[in-house]
């Protein structure tokens, strides 16, 4: 309850209890100075509450980069996916242009793709980086130095008699340590034989991604070849339908045939048509395979050599026993396993080192440089090299057969290494078998396919001839129509299968890399 009292026109308040009076114009000057320093801390209370904000949601973020979806039946936007998505357009834009005036060769279509797929430059550093482990490895050969230099200085009161006398040292050391393995029975040595059969075994795997990427290119460009082919086959046959459409159409006019089959005529049309947008359909999905196996967007047209261009092999030159000494001479993924085996063998090597002392030196030499100067008296300064060598001898004798198991398992991986060897042998030898029939067949199929096709032109020309002459009905000439539209068809794609057999015998038998010369980025 407040009271108020007047004294010589000075009103008086009474607050919080008797006994506690104040003038109306101190209350006022209170109140006034309470506004001006709520008015001076009012910025910085909005900096601390800045701030204050600015840690919680720094926070907040950080526990939200570490949360997983909120439930299983709902996709999850992270609040990092916009930047993720910034740094996979930037990859896109890596990719290389392809000239669309220009009309590539299947040599100049390898050569790009070696040049810029991914997996080629992938395989590349992985091989590097096992260049840079095999050095690693290798330094195990040659001692350590480390080297530490170090400066003091005290001062301090040493108290002599019944006096104190303030002393002041310098001391300045330079140290060196020292440490080399003399022998170690096999350990070393094991470890660096594993590094350079690693890296034998990652230049083997560099080349058979070559072997994979040049088949991927030489596939994609025959089945790129069949489509063009199918289309202008297609486009053949809509022009013979549209043909026997007319025909049909003028004899109707003439009272020489029936509107079925006018009918049957147009029906005829609108299957070459479908065929005719289903082959431009196969080939813009074979151009954008092309364009991956060479690393650039499909959105880029490539112009390649049409077939007529390219020389189509009238038999098989090599044997089939040839083929299949050759693959296993130079198929890198098993020249690959044989390069396991050696570092396999060099674990083995290692397990059995453990088995042996380590013999180690360890040097430390100490260059001491020192300067005092006691109250009273100049400075003094003396210089020494201090320091210690040793030589320890390391010997398990009891490890609760870790050793044992050890040797063990490197030896049993060993063995497993040699039959998988074994076992991808019998798998190469099957694969150039099948290649090998395969465009045996293939060959037998082209002649078949081009017979076939001469057939089926002779039968529809003299179909369509004769239906002029009105001694063949409607019926016969659009089946001769189907029948030289298919046999089209099949001579296309048994003048690509040829070439597809002959780039997989390659690829089984690793002839595609063999022309490969000289050292050069992927």
């Amino acid at each position: 309850m407040n009271l108020k009292a007047s004294l010589r026109g000075v009103d008086f308040v009474q607050e919080n209890g008797p006994g506690r009076w104040i003038s109306s114009s101190d209350k006022e000057n209170t109140h006034i100075s309470f506004r001006s320093q709520l008015s001076f801390w009012r910025p910085h209370l909005r900096r601390l509450c800045l701030v204050v904000g600015t840690l919680v949601i720094s926070c907040r973020s950080l526990t939200w980069s570490q949360t997983a979806p909120m439930s299983p039946n709902l996709p999850w936007h992270p609040w990092q996916e916009n930047s993720i998505r910034d740094e996979a357009k930037q990859i896109a834009s890596e990719r290389v242009t392809v000239n669309a005036s220009s009309t590539y060769s299947l040599a100049e279509l390898i050569d790009l793709a070696e040049s810029h797929n991914p997996e080629t430059r992938a395989a590349w550093e992985r091989a590097r980086s096992l260049v840079d482990a095999f050095g690693v490895a290798r330094s195990e050969l040659y001692p350590t130095l480390v080297a530490v230099a170090l400066s003091q200085t005290s001062r301090q009161q040493a108290f002599l008699n019944t006096s104190f006398f303030r002393q002041v040292v310098q001391s300045s050391d330079l140290a060196f340590d020292l440490n080399y393995t003399i022998f170690d029975f096999g350990g070393r040595s094991g470890r660096i034989d594993q590094a350079k059969a690693r890296l034998l075994a990652s230049d083997f795997d560099f080349n058979d991604v070559h072997r994979r990427v040049i088949y991927q290119t030489q596939t994609a460009y025959y089945l790129l070849l069949n489509a063009i082919g199918q289309e202008e086959a297609a486009r053949a046959n809509l022009a013979n339908a549209n043909a026997v459409q007319q025909a049909a159409e003028s004899s109707l006019k003439n009272g020489l045939a029936t509107l079925p089959d006018v009918l049957e005529a147009r029906s005829a049309v609108a299957e070459a048509v479908y065929n005719v947008q289903a082959a431009i359909g196969t080939e813009d999905v074979d151009r954008g395979n092309l364009a991956t196996a060479l690393g650039t967007s499909p959105l880029q047209p490539v112009s390649v050599q049409s077939m007529d261009q390219i020389s189509n092999p009238a038999e098989i030159e090599p044997s089939l026993d040839y083929a299949i000494d050759r693959a296993i001479q130079q198929r890198p993924d098993l020249l690959k396993e044989v390069a396991e085996i050696r570092s396999a063998d060099a674990r083995v090597k290692e397990a059995k080192s453990a088995y042996f002392p380590t013999l180690r030196m360890h040097a430390y030499p100490d260059f001491q440089s020192l300067y005092g100067m006691q109250q009273t008296q100049p400075w003094g300064h003396t210089a020494s090299l201090d320091g210690q060598i040793n030589f320890s001898l390391d010997w398990t004798v009891f490890d609760g057969g870790a050793r044992k198991h050890a040797l063990a398992q490197a030896e049993h991986d060993a063995q497993a290494l040699r039959a998988q060897s074994m076992a991808m042998r019998d798998q190469i030898e099957n694969s150039v078998w099948a290649a090998y029939s395969d465009l045996k067949t293939a060959f037998r199929q082209r002649e078949a396919a081009k017979a076939l096709l001469d057939a089926a032109t002779q039968s529809y020309d003299a179909a369509f001839q004769s239906y002029h002459y009105g001694v063949r009905n409607l019926l016969d000439v659009t089946e001769a129509q189907k029948t030289l539209a298919r046999a089209r068809s099949k001579d296309i794609l048994a003048r690509t299968q040829v070439l597809t057999a002959l780039a997989d015998l390659s690829f089984q038998t690793a002839d595609s890399i063999q022309s490969v010369s000289g050292s050069r980025q992927p």
